[in-house]
């Protein structure tokens, strides 16, 4: 009986005491390993199944932590953390106070760059490479393993295209599986393909043209090839290129043959891969969802709306769309800055146009969003999926900072829905023609209405811009809420005592902010709070003290919201307590104050 491997290695040193032919059984074991604990305590599984072998063959030729290895996105390097001393507690990944799903330069030596958004690490290797050189230390390596969708970003082009003329100790390493979370899109996917498949010529080769030294593609898989590939390029100085193949869930039938769904597939049965299906019946549905239901139902009856979204068909539900209109839905790639402007252009022309990005990716895109769409005040339809806190994908995916980071820009309306109905309703009123762009924000996961589709499906209301609703009337204090976060106000308040003394108000739009209401609610009430799942620094609770300050108010208004601090990763509910903006905390201030 063989020996595990795997129970003796704790870094990379230790890995590098095997001799070659046990490898292949250590990769095993790896994988294994991996299927083993995120099966239970879920996180992202294919991703890092498919690079088992190049994340070991990397360890091994490479001297990391003094070589330094940058990872794109990081959704596969968990193989890279269990070989890197974070074996023993992998089972804590993702989980509050546990290690990142992520590489993270605060958790280990061996993370050398924090990575969650794609298309970073070309240009971050390039750097550390350029720096080494200056220092002297031209011996020292500088590896990027980049997938073919984040190679197709702007980004990637950037950072390849400044790398072709230095002669930095470069390797871009493309892990090529024709797939990121969807299907990978675009020209390159097909120019890639043609290069698997033998079809380009060699003189048509567009990496060779940029002055790398390129070499491949290469089985992916093959431990021993890529080993021997490996050692032969440390050996070459500046900029080069190695193009792998690989296959997405390698090792894991289902997640091979179902490459999408096992991108992140929840809890599952390690032994069968078949996933544990949670009972959906009587539960809401995903805001996602009532999103990409809601488009398609109004498309088919406008055939003026367009939609757009950078490679998040699946998660931000645009793909229903896809599937029954595909000539008015786009997938464009990794592009945030490109989905922006082609919005931009499309609304010239008098399309309206839904370009769902999540609220976290955005940012990518800021500088889009003020000189190509508010700054010329066309219509866009922003939907910005995944608002708020996230969950366990942590610091780099909380969609906390939008509020703030849009309420500058002139001409752009910001909404945040209550509920199922209200997303639907501002869905429909936005393709009705509006005289401004408008960022509708809602958060990733279910809603809390599970009949939406009896109650309001095809029956939309047209909303009244900029206006905000009273839900509950008081005698003493107001709650200012918006998004939501109001609904953990409503069940705060069903638990208060005091709740007669408490009103509170829906302030959907965050702008234009509805004057007329805050003038009435700032001579009636003394004690104010305002609550948003967003930054408190420049956000909604910032505007209304704005407004209370031009205004000559002095009540005490009491702001809650993200703190200005980077939230790390857990559930939800377990950030929300951190930020005291749970059902619980807020009982207990309302209940007090």
């Amino acid at each position: 009986m063989k020996s595990n491997l795997l129970s003796n290695i704790n870094n990379p040193a230790d890995l590098r005491l095997l001799d070659e032919t046990q490898l292949p059984q250590l990769a095993k074991e790896l994988r294994n390993f991996i299927i083993d604990i995120v099966s239970v305590k879920e996180g992202h599984l294919g991703a890092s199944l498919g690079v088992i072998e190049l994340t070991i063959a990397l360890h091994y030729v490479f001297n990391t932590p003094e070589d330094l290895l940058v990872w794109d996105v990081g959704h596969q390097a968990y193989g890279h953390k269990i070989l890197t001393e974070r074996k023993e507690n992998f089972d804590t990944n993702r989980q509050l106070g546990g290690i990142s799903g992520f590489p993270k330069r605060s958790e280990s030596i061996y993370d050398t760059f924090g990575v969650g958004h794609s298309s970073t690490s070309i240009s971050a290797a390039l750097g550390m490479a350029i720096a080494s050189h200056l220092k002297g230390e031209t011996d020292k390596q500088h590896i990027a393993v980049i997938g073919d969708a984040s190679i197709a970003s702007g980004m990637a082009f950037e950072g390849l295209n400044h790398a072709g003329v230095t002669d930095a100790n470069l390797l871009v390493i493309l892990n090529d599986n024709a797939i990121g979370i969807d299907p990978s899109v675009g020209a390159l996917k097909k120019y890639l393909t043609a290069v698997k498949e033998g079809k380009n010529p060699k003189k048509n080769n567009m990496i060779k043209s940029l002055n790398f030294d390129y070499s491949g593609p290469i089985d992916g898989h093959d431990l021993i090839g890529l080993i021997k590939e490996l050692n032969r390029l440390k050996k070459i100085k500046g900029p080069k290129f190695l193009h792998i193949v690989t296959t997405k869930g390698k090792g894991l039938q289902q997640a091979e043959e179902n490459q999408v769904k096992y991108h992140a597939p929840g809890k599952f049965d390690a032994s069968t891969g078949e996933i544990l299906l949670k009972s959906e019946e009587n539960q809401p549905p995903k805001y996602q969802d009532v999103f990409g239901l809601t488009l398609l139902d109004l498309a088919k009856k406008n055939p003026k709306i367009i939609g757009i979204t950078p490679a998040m068909p699946s998660g931000s539900s645009l793909k229903f769309m896809m599937d029954e209109i595909p000539e008015r839905a786009f997938d464009v790639g990794i592009a945030e800055q490109h989905a922006v402007t082609l919005a931009a252009g499309m609304a010239t022309q008098g399309m309206i146009v839904y370009c769902n990005i999540y609220s976290t990716f955005l940012q990518r895109a800021y500088d889009q969003v003020i000189h190509d769409v508010a700054l010329q005040n066309l219509p866009v339809i922003f939907c910005l999926d995944r608002a708020g806190l996230v969950g366990e994908d942590g610091a780099t995916h909380h969609g906390v900072f939008d509020i703030a980071y849009l309420r500058s820009i002139p001409n752009l309306i910001i909404y945040a829905p209550i509920n199922e109905i209200a997303l639907q309703d501002i869905l429909y009123t936005a393709q009705l023609g509006l005289d401004h762009p408008i960022a509708i924000r809602y958060p990733r996961g279910k809603g809390v209405l599970p009949n939406w589709k009896v109650e309001n499906f095809g029956h939309y209301k047209n909303i009244v811009i900029g206006a905000a609703n009273c839900l509950k009337k008081g005698t003493k204090k107001a709650v200012l809420s918006t998004g939501t976060i109001g609904n953990n106000v409503i069940a705060a308040l069903n638990e208060c005592s005091n709740a007669s003394e408490i009103a509170h108000f829906d302030f959907s739009f965050i702008k234009p902010l509805d004057y007329n209401a805050l003038q009435e609610i700032f001579n009636t009430y003394q004690t104010i709070f305002t609550i948003e799942d967003g930054t408190i620094n420049g956000g909604f609770g910032s505007a209304i003290l704005e407004f209370a300050a031009a205004n000559n108010f002095t009540n005490s208004v009491k702001i809650l919201g993200i703190p200005d601090t980077f939230i790390e990763h857990g559930t939800v509910l377990e950030l929300q307590q951190l930020c005291k903006i749970d059902v619980k905390n807020l009982t207990k201030l309302f209940s007090n104050h």
